[in-house]
């Protein structure tokens, strides 16, 4: 193997700014911020989420990013700083990091949503879609 994710995990950890709870859940209602919300649906049905946040599903996230795919989310068009979350803190490190080398300004959430929830944060719980 070329690359493991360890060595990706590294590389993306030295260019991207990773961000703690604690002052963040201080920030939910800054407007300049978007928290990411990149877990898959049945992690934000089983959990919950951060209040206001953004799903991004991990694998369209290239796609809902660039302006020219057929799939771009304004959202991301926005000037913002995007601070990315997953369960545990290592797929936001590589979509941060990702988003970062597509122009965006980003974050990634140090400890993942596991944290967020685990230190008391504010959390909204998603209804489950049956279809």
């Amino acid at each position: 193997m070329a690359k493991g994710y360890k060595q990706m995990l590294a590389e993306a950890d030295a260019v991207v700014q990773s961000v703690e709870c604690g002052p963040m859940a201080d920030r939910l209602d800054d407007d300049s911020i978007v928290f990411v919300d990149i877990r898959d649906p049945r992690e934000l049905e089983r959990e919950g989420m951060i209040p206001g946040a953004f799903h991004a599903p991990r694998g369209m996230l290239e796609f809902w990013i660039d302006p020219e795919s057929p799939y771009h989310k304004l959202r991301f068009a926005e000037p913002k700083t995007f601070v990315f979350y997953c369960a545990s803190g290592w797929r936001s490190l590589l979509a941060a990091r990702l988003a970062q080398e597509m122009g965006l300004e980003s974050r990634s959430l140090r400890g993942g949503f596991a944290e967020w929830k685990t230190s008391g944060k504010p959390v909204n719980t998603r209804e489950k879609h049956n279809g």
